[in-house]
């Protein structure tokens, strides 16, 4: 049986007669250098409701409290923190290598219902926000009489 293969026009790995095209390019498109080994920064989180109240673990390492904000507009959470990061490599007087980031990361994300703010409390504790967000509690509908 005979093997298929997909031709390809625009491989252009099949006109290379002497290696790898892309080594034609290498260092061409250089990145900068402050994103090369430079992890994004991301607040990762976990939202679970109970019965009147929703908790949310936004994990935000490396940051200090006063870094960290979060706003409350109804049912919508938002959360922001700056990070600041400086390394700096001696060796002897000399100062062989400094590196500094400075960055500021968010995440807002919508609930089902309205949080009320009065009641809403926030916790950091080892890298790891802590929200608990009670539910407001639904106002009672009123029934209007028609005249």
């Amino acid at each position: 049986m005979a093997n298929l293969s997909r031709y390809d026009p625009l491989n252009l790995a099949r006109i290379d007669p002497f290696g790898d095209i892309d080594d034609l390019f290498k260092g061409f498109f250089v990145r900068p250098a402050l994103l090369e080994n430079q992890p994004q920064m991301q607040i990762k989180m976990d939202v679970k409701e109970n019965d009147g109240v929703y908790t949310v673990h936004a994990d935000i390492p490396g940051v200090k409290k006063e870094d960290i904000q979060v706003s409350i507009e109804g049912n919508q959470v938002s959360i922001s923190a700056e990070t600041k990061t400086e390394k700096e490599e001696k060796k002897g007087e000399k100062v062989l290598r400094s590196e500094r980031y400075f960055g500021k990361v968010a995440r807002t994300f919508t609930l089902g219902h309205d949080i009320d703010e009065a009641k809403a409390q926030a916790r950091y504790t080892d890298g790891v926000l802590e929200l608990t967000l009670p539910k407001k509690a639904s106002a009672a509908s009123k029934k209007l009489a028609v005249q």
